[in-house]
């Protein structure tokens, strides 16, 4: 290293991959660093440099000492011995920095003398003190992940007949006649474990009531008017628990339910096409599923707004993944035993790596944000609202005057697009039969009738059972109930 390298790299200050030392006098203490970096990304030990980038530098004899401490500590205080490069670079003082190059792990975890497992945070180290911790860096290195953890369900909270169906269409086999024989076909499955318990890929794809078990690995649901989360104000929300192929399609339904249909020159009463491709959303929901961090005790979330649909996934990446390697296909896998049922059939897969490309080439209006901080990651597909309104404004009957939505009056048409289309294909209908025609619940449609009635929108002509709906062509004063 030149020394006009080591300047800029000192100048730029401690990070978590670069570490300033004005002395090392413990082997032990240089093994926990070494032993911190390798269970990380790796770095550099910058010895002969102060905290304040202050470089007093070393002398001969430092250099001779601590060379011969880092090598023994490389070679004897650390678990599993590690291999480390140093370089000394020459001050103009005369005086001498050791550059101390860490590798990163291949056999993690490392521990110091003392058993001790320590990992970077920022610029300083600390010791991993949970269970959690320690079994993410296990899921790391790929010799324990979370879908593999036991759980205290045993085989009597099977699914039966779902997982007998499964059996039949993957493999073509019954299941077992006896307890032991089916304990045993579920561990050469891997799910369950050696105890016979199921682990959580058993509980989360084949468990009648996952929940019961797991309650935090849910999905909650909701969409909002407008562009921001209110705290009482909702059009839609729901809990989606259950089996995994239960909690993919109930979330797939409310996602394409509360997206607009646009008709695109079909006929008035055509359902029309939803106005982002169902297929998106199917892939981005089995990324979510497969590939969340089971070890983050929380749900997944799906917010819709007017102009984004967000669905949030516990974990941020893993490993060295970043968003630009995902755009172009990379992957890893998080959940082994998860993706491998998945493969088979459990929910729409078409190849490991192809799941965020496809949907970019579909829809390409995408963001991913990796929050390593808040252990997220957040999928927002961007709606295109305009052209929505291009599409309703083919109809004269929801128009505003001269054709203009805006303000409260256009949200509230936009985000009722699908209830209005059905209202005027049928006024008669109850709101049973909105409900069913909409694919949501009868008291979610009341509350969005009731606002289109207060917005002037909607009114009621005759009486609850012989009646009929009126959609106000202009929107204007307070409807009221006839």
């Amino acid at each position: 290293m030149k020394q006009s390298d080591l300047a800029l790299q000192i100048a730029a200050g401690e990070d978590s991959t670069h570490q300033f030392k004005v002395d090392v006098r413990s082997g032990e203490s240089i093994a926990a660093e070494m032993a911190a970096f390798a269970n990380s990304k790796g770095g550099t030990i910058y010895i002969g440099v102060a905290d304040d980038s202050n470089v007093p530098g070393l002398t001969k004899e430092d250099v001779s000492r601590i060379n011969q401490l880092i090598s023994n500590a490389a070679s004897q205080q650390v678990r599993s011995p590690l291999s480390v490069h140093t370089e000394n670079v020459v001050l103009e003082t005369g005086r001498v920095v050791i550059v101390l190059t860490v590798p990163k792990g291949i056999y993690k975890p490392y521990f110091d003398k003392n058993g001790v497992i320590w990992l970077k945070t920022g610029s300083d180290k600390r010791r991993i003190n949970s269970k959690e911790e320690l079994r993410r860096l296990f899921q790391v290195t790929d010799q324990f992940h979370a879908d593999e953890v036991p759980t205290k369900a045993g085989i009597d909270k099977l699914d039966n007949i779902r997982f007998r169906d499964f059996l039949k269409s993957a493999y073509k086999q019954d299941v077992p006649s006896s307890s032991e024989e089916l304990i045993r076909l579920l561990q050469n499955m891997n799910l369950a474990t050696d105890d016979g318990m199921l682990n959580l890929a058993g509980v989360l794809m084949f468990a009648e009531r996952p929940e019961w078990v797991k309650p935090q690995f849910i999905v909650k649901a909701i969409c909002y008017p407008g562009n921001d989360i209110h705290i009482s104000e909702y059009l839609d929300t729901e809990n989606y628990e259950g089996p995994f192929q239960k909690v993919f399609e109930s979330s797939l339904a409310f996602i394409m339910r509360n997206l607009h249909k646009v008709q695109a020159g079909r006929g008035i009463n055509s359902p029309g096409l939803p106005e982002v491709p169902e297929s998106v959303f199917e892939e981005l929901l089995v990324n979510a599923l497969v590939h969340r961090d089971y070890f983050v005790s929380a749900p997944i979330r799906i917010f819709i707004f007017d102009n984004r649909i967000e669905i949030i996934s516990p974990g941020h990446l893993p490993n060295n993944l970043t968003v630009e390697k995902i755009r172009t296909g990379n992957s890893n896998i998080r959940n082994p035993i998860l993706v491998s049922y998945v493969a088979k059939g459990l929910l729409p897969y078409h190849g490991l790596g192809s799941g965020i490309k496809r949907a970019l080439e579909q829809w390409p209006d995408i963001d991913f944000e990796d929050d390593r901080e808040g252990c997220k990651f957040t999928v927002t597909v961007h709606r295109k609202v305009q052209g929505v309104l291009l599409g309703m404004e083919e109809h004269d009957e929801i128009k505003g005057q001269g054709g203009v939505l805006s303000g409260l009056h256009g949200d509230l048409l936009k985000s009722n697009f699908d209830l209005i289309n059905v209202i005027k294909s049928n006024p008669r209908s109850d709101y049973k039969a909105l409900a069913k025609s909409v694919g949501v619940s009868e008291a979610t449609v009341k509350r969005h009738i009731q606002k289109l009635k207060n917005a002037g929108i909607l009114r009621r002509i005759g009486s609850k059972k012989t009646g009929h709906w009126e959609i106000i062509s202009d929107g204007a004063g307070q409807a009221k109930d006839q």
